[in-house]
């Protein structure tokens, strides 16, 4: 759940934690250390204690004083912490460790032997074995001390017994509580606002690169340049860094882009051009031919009305191909005639000139014929004038024309070498068109693409090369504006 919060967030709320969770760890020290040092004033208070007993007591045990030893050790007792409330006891012993008083006989009754025997399930010292304090640790925190009374000469005359239960050494917790509790509302009070403050100021700078950043796509790189903050701290200014760099780096691929379509688009009117001259110059070779025979053989009727036909016919051809390229203008065109292809195979035939080739064609036109004149009369054109010069010389060409109530197919077949797969696939893809060798075929398949029809390359003739070009037989499609 942590990790979902907005960076800005998450830095105020971790430095938050820290200083809590230091104030707690800071809290729980000083609890164990107050803890430690209450036992050593413990220990120390009965050091005191027990240094003034045997001060006390030593004529007392030379005496034999049983009574005056008892009235001592209750009035000692009273500075000995948690005898009052019976968690800690006082005995003199005798030298043979046996219990000469005691502050509680009750527990420690007059004449028992206690060292050399166990006490509280642990073995006590013998008594000549002790020669300074020896102090006894219970495992349940308790602690009993044994210390020799010596006379002047050095002679141990007795011992003093001192036992304290592990409550005397517990600290107040309730008091310690309050004062940690008090010292962590005071920390998180005046340490959370300020680490709260530093974060904000911490992630400033992040906001600000984030918000470059998300306007990187959207707004020119040049004017979010000067958006992006300037700070001393390293990592940051690194970050800033590589944003400018990013955006340098996005300015100069959209200069390359721009220059690159320029690029495109002159190489595309380059080759729109190309298209448009080796489309009017297929037409206008035959017709210049047939204006020569007009010239020569025009006395005659029929020569004059067929040339004038075929002239009307090709020059309307070159029109609609021109006015392809005016958007804006939309020419009408008729439908497409069987005669067409033997006007083609006509202006073919001058246009070969002395070339030795045969064209043979046939039309099998089953239904009428929807498609329009102009682009088919193209497609014809350009099939048969590729077929000739693949064909060579002494070369056959087959061109035919069927047509039923679902499509119109035509098909030339030439028997020079044959066309391979791979040599169509080239010769129509998209570089191709740079080469005007190359515009024939690659009109005719963007001719097929917009009259929803194919043009390919009949694979099962593996001796000759035949082209199918085939659209169905309805009207061509609105151009969409």
């Amino acid at each position: 759940m942590f990790g979902r919060l907005p960076y800005r967030v998450q830095i105020p709320l971790g430095l938050s934690l820290a200083v809590l969770i230091a104030a707690i760890l800071v809290t729980g020290i000083t609890a164990r250390v107050t803890a430690q040092n209450a036992r050593q004033e413990v220990l120390s208070l009965l050091d005191r204690a027990v240094v003034l007993l045997i001060a006390q007591v030593r004529p007392m045990v030379v005496a034999d004083d049983t009574w005056r030893v008892f009235a001592l050790l209750r009035d000692t007792a009273e500075l000995v912490p948690g005898a009052a409330t019976g968690q800690a006891r006082l005995a003199i012993l005798d030298a043979e460790g046996r219990v000469f008083a005691a502050s509680d006989p009750a527990q420690l009754e007059t004449g028992r032997a206690l060292l050399g025997q166990p006490w509280r399930e642990q073995p006590t010292p013998v008594p000549s074995d002790i020669t300074g304090r020896q102090r006894l640790d219970q495992g349940d925190g308790s602690v009993v001390m044994v210390d020799p009374i010596r006379s002047e000469d050095g002679q141990t005359l007795g011992f003093v017994l001192t036992e304290v239960d592990a409550a005397v050494f517990a600290p107040d917790w309730s008091s310690l509580a309050q004062t940690a509790l008090l010292a962590i509302a005071l920390a998180v009070a005046l340490l959370v606002p300020v680490g709260w403050w530093v974060g904000q100021r911490m992630t400033r700078p992040v906001e600000r690169l984030v918000a470059v950043i998300e306007r990187i796509g959207r707004e020119d790189p040049s004017q979010l340049r000067g958006a992006v903050p300037t700070t001393q701290d390293p990592e940051l200014s690194r970050i800033g860094d590589a944003v400018n760099q990013l955006m340098a780096e996005l300015e100069r691929r959209k200069l390359a882009e721009e220059r690159a379509l320029s690029a495109e688009r002159l190489a595309a009117v380059g080759r729109m051009t190309a298209a448009v001259a080796h489309e009017i110059n297929n037409p206008l070779a035959g017709l210049l031919t047939a204006t020569q025979t007009l010239r020569l053989h025009g006395r005659s009727d029929d020569i004059r009305t067929r040339t004038i036909d075929l002239l009307d016919r090709g020059l309307q051809q070159i029109r609609t191909t021109v006015a392809a390229l005016l958007p804006q203008a939309r020419m009408d065109d008729r439908p497409l005639e069987p005669g067409d292809l033997e006007d083609i195979v006509t202006l073919v035939r001058v246009s070969s000139g002395k070339q030795p080739v045969e064209i043979r064609f046939g039309v099998e036109v089953d239904s009428a014929l929807r498609v329009p004149s102009a682009p088919l009369r193209q497609v014809m054109l350009n099939l048969l004038l590729n077929a000739m010069k693949a064909a060579a010389d002494q070369g056959i060409v087959s061109a035919r024309l069927a047509a039923d109530e679902t499509r119109v197919t035509f098909c030339v077949t030439n028997n020079g070498p044959p066309l391979s797969a791979e040599k169509f696939r080239t010769t129509l893809a998209a570089e191709s068109g740079r080469d005007p060798r190359g515009f024939g075929l690659w009109v005719c398949q963007e001719l097929a693409n917009h009259l929803g029809g194919r043009f390919e390359l009949d694979a099962t003739q593996t001796d000759q090369t035949r082209l199918v070009f085939q659209v169905p037989n309805r009207e061509a499609p609105e151009a969409t504006t």
